[in-house]
């Protein structure tokens, strides 16, 4: 819903960005007015740009008639969406053998900040790199498992982190735990974060290398 509200609110012209989501879904314009309960000529004028600009409530309307009517029909757009959105938003790497987490901070120049002592007997195999900001708005909660690709023995490298604690309370309350957690570029990491790290168990790592070179670096 955030990605479609957004590209709306966002576009040079609205009405031909609600045209081209209600085109996508494959939705008549007398099929949403229905929906929405108005008449087809109103949706046509504010895809034609005879209305003015859509406010932000006429946006969220029209976003979600598109997603009540895409579930009554099973949901096939919606879900493709997703599983679209979630590629730009983490990328999963599975290893072809498992790497010590001891070897894997030593590739990454990481900098272990809380659970020093549980990396020394630790292997992992694979990570994923996730959007932080993204992940938390665009994917919901039970979808999130996604992450662990095919195991939880893996490290998160979280990107786009402020403080680190939104990551860190969204495993805390899920059931899969990650074997390590890595923040990107982070200065100064909160203390709740530390925290909830510490009580888990997870070794938290920062790293400063940009993503190419992790990439790099993790996958000779």
């Amino acid at each position: 819903m955030t990605k479609i509200a957004g590209d709306i609110v966002l576009s040079d012209d609205p009405g031909s960005a609600m045209k081209k989501w209600r085109e996508i879904f494959r939705i008549s314009q007398a099929e949403l007015a229905k929906t929405l309960n108005v008449t087809p000529s109103t949706i046509s004028d504010y895809e034609s740009g005879r209305r003015k600009s859509p406010g932000v409530h006429v946006i969220k309307r029209f976003v979600e008639a598109l997603l009540e009517i895409d579930k009554k029909r099973g949901g096939k757009i919606s879900q493709k969406l997703l599983e679209n959105t979630k590629e730009s938003i983490f990328y999963v790497k599975e290893f072809a053998k498992p790497m010590s987490l001891q070897e894997f901070i030593n590739r990454i120049d990481g900098k272990v900040i809380v659970n020093e002592d549980k990396i020394f007997d630790r292997n992992i195999l694979g990570y994923t790199i996730i959007d932080s900001m993204k992940a938390i708005l665009e994917i919901p909660l039970d979808e999130m498992i996604k992450i662990y690709g095919t195991t939880p023995e893996r490290a998160l490298i979280f990107t786009g982190v402020s403080t680190g604690r939104s990551p860190m309370i969204a495993i805390r309350v899920t059931k899969l735990k990650p074997s390590a957690v890595v923040f990107h570029n982070l200065e100064k990491v909160d203390r709740l974060a530390m925290k909830i790290a510490e009580v888990e168990g997870i070794p938290l790592i920062i790293t400063y290398l940009s993503l190419e070179e992790i990439k790099n670096r993790l996958e000779e």
